[in-house]
């Protein structure tokens, strides 16, 4: 797949089926929307070619937007429409002047002069331009003078992307990653660079790797103890702007997850953190990627170290019978 992030820079795409869209979460929904896509792609021998939005278009166009949490990092979007099978990404800077173009300029100056599309495959609901005027009925319109096929994406399609959206975050928030993972069709996953913590972990027999994540709108999972997979590995050279992004060399690791503000040690902020089972490594400034397999219990404040010492044991027993 190829990735472009400047619009002034795009190639001359062959009988080009796009569609446009956040996709975050690039679910399970999203998948048949790229099914059609690339159905009607193999039809007319051409590419597929999504066009998605940095930053969430939400943030721009509404002043009532606080703290909006994402499925999706840009990263982790680009990982897997590449695995989707997608032949071009187009991530375009969503900025004011964008939103506010005249909806016929965004057809003419947008769409047809940088995508050429033989095909636009768009939701009944899809709304652009100036004050969101423009519409799928626009574009009904507009098709004859451009000469491009329209496709709707069936309404019950939409809803159903619209309330698994909802549902995976409310899923994710309240810890039900069983839930979230079906309707994502794959585990959850999020990435977070290893920095320092006060050692309490190695102090207890279970060393931990403290996570930041570097990305404030990646929403992450409900305070709790997770039975996870953790990615470790080196970053090689990549080309990023023509392509999916650096190359991994990576291992996986079975592991436990802990996410709450520790209060049996009177912690004193969130933390993240994972215990990596049979590892050893100094990963400290690393980044790793961790896939939240499972939910196993709320973070509770035992009355002794001991104590949470033998439930930790309980939780890494737990945690290999489901991993």
């Amino acid at each position: 797949m190829k990735v472009y992030k400047d619009i002034d820079q795009l190639p001359v795409f062959r009988n080009a089926v796009i569609t446009i869209g956040t996709f975050d979460g690039v679910h399970a929904g999203h998948r048949k929307v790229i099914e059609q896509l690339k159905n009607e792609a193999n039809i007319i021998h051409g590419e597929t070619v999504i066009i998605t939005f940095h930053p969430h278009p939400r943030k721009v166009i509404s002043s009532t937007i606080l703290g909006i949490r994402l499925i999706n990092t840009l990263e982790e979007k680009i990982e897997l429409l590449e695995q989707a099978g997608i032949d071009h990404l187009v991530v375009v800077p969503f900025t004011d002047s964008f939103a506010n173009q005249p909806a016929s300029e965004y057809i003419k100056n947008f769409l047809i002069d940088r995508f050429h599309p033989h095909t636009i495959i768009i939701g009944y609901d899809h709304r652009f331009g100036k004050d969101r005027k423009g519409d799928y009925l626009l574009l009904e319109e507009m098709a004859p003078a451009y000469n491009y096929q329209l496709k709707e994406i069936p309404r019950q399609m939409i809803d159903e992307i619209s309330v698994s959206s909802t549902k995976i975050r409310e899923a994710l928030l309240q810890g039900k990653i069983e839930v979230a993972d079906k309707l994502l069709g794959y585990d959850f996953f999020f990435s977070g660079t290893v920095v320092h913590g006060d050692k309490m972990g190695k102090k207890l027999g279970y060393p931990t790797a403290n996570l930041k994540v570097l990305d404030e709108e990646k929403i992450i999972p409900g305070d709790g103890i997770y039975a996870v997979y953790v990615e470790v590995g080196s970053m090689k050279p990549g080309v990023r702007s023509q392509t999916s992004g650096l190359k991994t060399q990576t291992s996986f690791f079975k592991g436990m997850m802990s996410i709450g503000f520790r209060p049996t040690v009177n912690g004193k902020g969130r933390v993240i953190e994972v215990n990596i089972f049979d590892f050893n490594e100094m990963i400290y400034d690393q980044t790793v990627k961790v896939h939240v397999k499972k939910y196993l219990r709320p973070e509770i404040k035992f009355e002794s170290l001991e104590d949470l010492v033998k439930q930790i044991d309980q939780d890494k027993v737990a945690s290999l019978s489901i991993l």
